[in-house]
């Protein structure tokens, strides 16, 4: 969600090099779910004409026809939830397959947790960033689908839809067709994000998912580096670590950071004319007390969530430009914050899963959602 969700979800566009509609912009003082629907037609648009310009829409390759559609979770039917939710369920019924590499890892869920904790220090705040966390949402998907059955396609969590209760959100409101509730209430006195330097307020749960899928569901692997008060780390990948998924849904990191104002910036203000800007603006630090729509995203789910490491722990996580000119654009080295110092990615890199998916993918292949082999899919 994240994200998407963390991870996933603001992605509003599939790159093309065609010109943006010619429409008045969203206001900043309008309401950020509708200022993100306004965009999203936008969005449609601009895919619509590049095809018209491209003339491939019936030409067998990656289209609006045949590209997959990943939905709202408010707008998918009872079924289509509930096919979502038993499908994750079975990845933590099932074994895992990465044993080869010594990791804690039980269930074929705690592989995903574990590659993205091997890798974090080499695809955060880095070049290859968002390609990465593409193709790792990619790779979690065909699990899904291959491995247990589920016939839909990834579902993203509107952030800007019940900000102001984030408990209300159909994601969360741990009914059999949510991905959980909230946490069991735990004392704890709020967390510092943004590196320590934004301090949140504690919100309501913070202990093990109470209610509804995923209550009280157990994982293996971390959390590494939380800073979510209360909740001890192991710092060490090897060190088994059997706990309950726990959450602390934070309304007040809503409010504040899944603001139109945000949204805006990275999809149609200066933050979008600028590969460097645009990732700054997404994952928080350009100025202080800026946490950053992506970072804010881990935050409001708290407890795992907040896990830079082993975020994955929490099943949200999976549930994130309008200008083309930047498409096929990446800024950054391959270490978190170039250190220690690395040479800058580049979009012949290789993109490592470490067997999640067994095929190689460079990043360029990655870096449009609709450029066929292995990504087509769009969002509505």
């Amino acid at each position: 969600m994240k994200v998407a969700l963390l991870v996933g979800t603001i992605s509003l566009l599939s790159w093309r090099s065609v010109a943006l509609p010619s429409v008045a912009p969203p206001s900043t003082e309008a309401d950020p779910s509708d200022v993100l629907a306004r965009l999203q037609v936008m969005s449609m648009e601009a895919l619509e004409e590049a095809e018209r310009e491209m003339e491939r829409s019936d030409s067998g390759s990656c289209s609006l026809g045949t590209a997959q559609v990943r939905q709202d979770w408010e707008n998918m039917n009872t079924l289509m939830r509930k096919g979502y939710v038993q499908a994750v369920q079975c990845l933590f019924e099932s074994e895992s397959k990465l044993t080869q590499y010594g990791w804690p890892t039980k269930s074929r869920y705690d592989d995903f947790v574990a590659v993205h904790v091997n890798l974090t220090a080499t695809v955060h705040n880095t070049g290859n960033f968002l390609g990465w966390h593409r193709y790792f949402l990619h790779a979690y998907e065909s699990a899904l689908r291959t491995e247990c059955g589920y016939t839909g396609y990834m579902p993203y969590w509107n952030w800007f839809a019940h900000r102001d209760d984030v408990t209300k959100s159909p994601v969360f409101d741990g009914s059999a067709t949510s991905l959980g509730s909230d946490g069991e209430f735990f004392y704890h006195n709020g967390t510092l994000a943004g590196v320590l330097q934004i301090p949140l307020p504690s919100g309501h749960g913070g202990g093990c998912i109470a209610q509804g899928p995923f209550a009280g569901q157990q994982v293996g692997v971390g959390p590494m580096l939380s800073v979510f008060d209360g909740f001890p780390t192991v710092k060490d990948l090897f060190v088994p670590n059997p706990h309950c998924i726990r959450r602390d849904l934070n309304s007040y990191a809503a409010t504040r950071f899944f603001s139109a104002d945000a949204l805006l910036n990275v999809t149609l203000g200066a933050a979008s004319r600028s590969i460097r800007l645009f990732q700054r603006e997404l994952q928080g630090g350009e100025y202080p007390g800026h946490l950053g729509l992506h970072a804010a995203g881990h935050f409001v789910l708290g407890g795992d969530g907040t896990d830079l490491f082993s975020s994955p722990n929490d099943p949200a996580f999976f549930s994130i430009m309008l200008h083309p000119a930047l498409a096929r654009t990446i800024e950054g080295t391959v270490t978190m914050n170039n250190n220690p110092p690395s040479a800058n990615a580049t979009v012949r890199d290789r993109l490592d899963v470490k067997g999640l998916l067994t095929s190689e993918v460079l990043l360029q292949d990655v870096l449009d959602t609709m450029g066929g082999e292995p990504l087509c899919y769009v969002y509505n």
